[in-house]
């Protein structure tokens, strides 16, 4: 289990753009942001008894040693994005094409 020693806050900027900034510890979030708890409920093991702070969601896992928080509107816009996604769609060979290639 890797330790996760970066805390990513992403937020809007006033132009709409993505604004990520990372620190080594939670310090500097806990001075900014309301602590409201911490994390025990996630599978992710390496998230359990992190901070949970009011008005931002999170902590959720990013990479080997991110802790990620987001705004509520970075959260649900990027929600949408996912969601919103086509899946790539795979082809499969038919036997013919398969024999031919082998061949």
């Amino acid at each position: 289990m890797a330790k996760k020693d970066t805390f990513r806050i992403v937020t809007r900027g006033k132009d709409n753009s993505l604004i990520i900034r990372d620190y080594p510890t939670a310090d500097p979030l806990i001075h900014s942001y309301l602590q409201v708890g911490t994390d025990d409920c996630s599978t992710d093991l390496a998230l359990r008894g992190m901070p949970i702070f009011r008005g931002l969601i999170g902590p959720m896992p990013e990479g080997k040693n991110v802790v990620r928080y987001e705004t509520p509107e970075v959260f649900e816009a990027l929600t949408k994005e996912w969601g919103s996604a086509k899946p790539r769609r795979r082809t499969r060979r038919k036997k013919e094409e398969i024999a031919e290639a082998v061949s």
